[in-house]
């Protein structure tokens, strides 16, 4: 079974004086952490909501030109034997890689290959017949 896993980062920045600014050099940083080895893994900005009202909130906190950022790396994570495998996976290979920088696995979903959706097409047409 191959997985895609989401996994959240807050990835510290320092020196910063808006939330854009902060979420471009924490991408920056984590990519540069990231690769050579891991370039497999997508970078993109964390989706925070506010826990009382439920309105989206920047990606960044800035205070005392300092930011803590949401950062979500995605990455694929193949023949392991359950959800909870792959899981544990990218953990490990991202986690090695940014020292210090707490993670949370956000989603673990099931990919199906084209080869897998091509079978149960050519099936379901045959039941049909």
């Amino acid at each position: 079974m191959d997985c895609r896993v989401v996994v959240e980062a807050a990835v510290p920045v320092y020196d910063v004086e808006t939330p854009d600014e902060a979420v471009r050099i924490a991408i920056s940083k984590t990519g540069e952490l990231l690769n050579p080895d891991l370039n497999y893994v997508e970078i993109s900005m964390g989706e925070r909501t506010c826990p009382h009202c439920g309105d989206d909130l920047d990606p960044a906190f800035v205070a005392a030109d300092e930011s803590l950022v949401a950062l979500e790396l995605e990455m694929s994570v193949f023949n392991v034997e359950r959800e909870e495998h792959a899981s544990r996976i990218a953990r490990k290979e991202i986690g090695q890689r940014l020292e210090n920088i707490p993670l949370e696995v956000l989603s673990v979903e099931e990919e199906v290959s084209e080869e897998e959706t091509e079978s149960g097409e050519s099936e379901g047409a045959a039941d049909g017949a």
